[in-house]
């Protein structure tokens, strides 16, 4: 699943701290808050035909991250929607395409880390690919359990959507070394939390259940997930998982922007086989599918 380089963005243009800028232009100073510390915020957005997916949830989430790392001089919702409205029509894109948006601390008037060094408010970037979906729906994912424990709220609370992602890139090597796609993150109590880079859900009896929220991301596809449960009246719940739950599981789905909905096939080793034969998934990934277009907005 290992992403390839799209010759479509040699050329793109990405907008950093109010200006477009060709790709080999687009540069933060080597005093930014993000290179001195990661001390930025983020959010992955979906361009698809009909619009921005849940672009609105996505802000919400950015601007309340900055709010709680107390950022200074945060851009309201109309600017940063007008500086992706022109990266998108500099780069001619309206579809099949992924938008990295980025908000730091912004410029520190000195290498250090506390935020009083930054004065002159953030900084905010847009980066926007020609890029598929990360995973297939279709063939699924393969996954181990990472050694390494998701974070939180007593270390660093994951409601904040920030790009201090170390925890999880060391989540991830785990899982190249092991040959998988993705790997399982487990909380502080030994219960999975979620994937390395998506949320993760497991389905029995007709069932559906997901990891509390504490140690995972508030995704935006979880949330929509557990909203289309309800509106099939499929039974769900969030609940302490543990792993021998997820081996014994009938199907078992991954969640997230970048991938949509994406069947986990196997867990450390062991095959997912759906003994009672239901194909629960596949109700709700046609439902999320229908959705889409009632949740993108296109950018005027």
């Amino acid at each position: 699943m290992l992403q390839k380089f799209n010759p479509q963005n040699s050329n793109i243009f990405i907008h950093v701290g109010g200006r477009l800028m060709p790709r080999q232009e687009a540069k933060v100073s080597v005093f930014d808050s993000v290179v001195q510390g990661g001390d930025a915020v983020w959010e992955g957005l979906r361009l698809y035909k009909e619009g921005i997916f849940c672009l609105d949830h996505h802000l919400d989430r950015l601007q309340a991250s900055a709010h709680a790392l107390a950022f200074a001089h945060i851009p309201s919702r109309e600017e940063i929607k007008k500086a992706i409205a022109e990266t998108l029509q500099a780069n001619g894109m309206t579809d099949n395409t992924h938008i990295r948006l980025t908000l730091t601390r912004g410029e520190k008037v000195t290498s250090g880390m506390d935020p009083r060094l930054n004065t002159k408010g953030s900084c905010l970037i847009v980066l926007a690919e020609w890029k598929p979906l990360v995973y297939d729906n279709d063939s699924g994912i393969r996954v181990i359990t990472s050694s390494q424990r998701r974070n939180n709220p007593q270390f660093l609370d994951s409601k904040i959507h920030h790009n201090n992602l170390l925890n999880n890139i060391l989540a991830k090597i785990q899982a190249n070394v092991a040959g998988a796609d993705a790997a399982i993150m487990l909380d502080d109590h030994g219960f999975v939390a979620e994937l390395n880079d998506t949320n993760i859900f497991l389905i029995k009896d007709g069932s559906v259940f997901t990891p509390h929220a504490d140690a995972c991301l508030h995704g935006i596809t979880r949330g929509l997930t557990i909203e289309i449960c309800a509106e099939l009246k499929i039974p769900v719940a969030e609940k302490n998982l543990s792993l021998t739950e997820f081996y014994t599981a009938d199907e078992v789905f991954a969640t997230g922007t970048m991938g949509e909905l994406t069947p986990v096939t196997e867990i450390d080793g062991r095959k997912i086989i759906n003994h009672s034969g239901k194909k629960t998934y596949k109700k709700i990934i046609e439902h999320f599918k229908n959705l889409i277009p009632k949740f993108s907005k296109q950018l005027n």
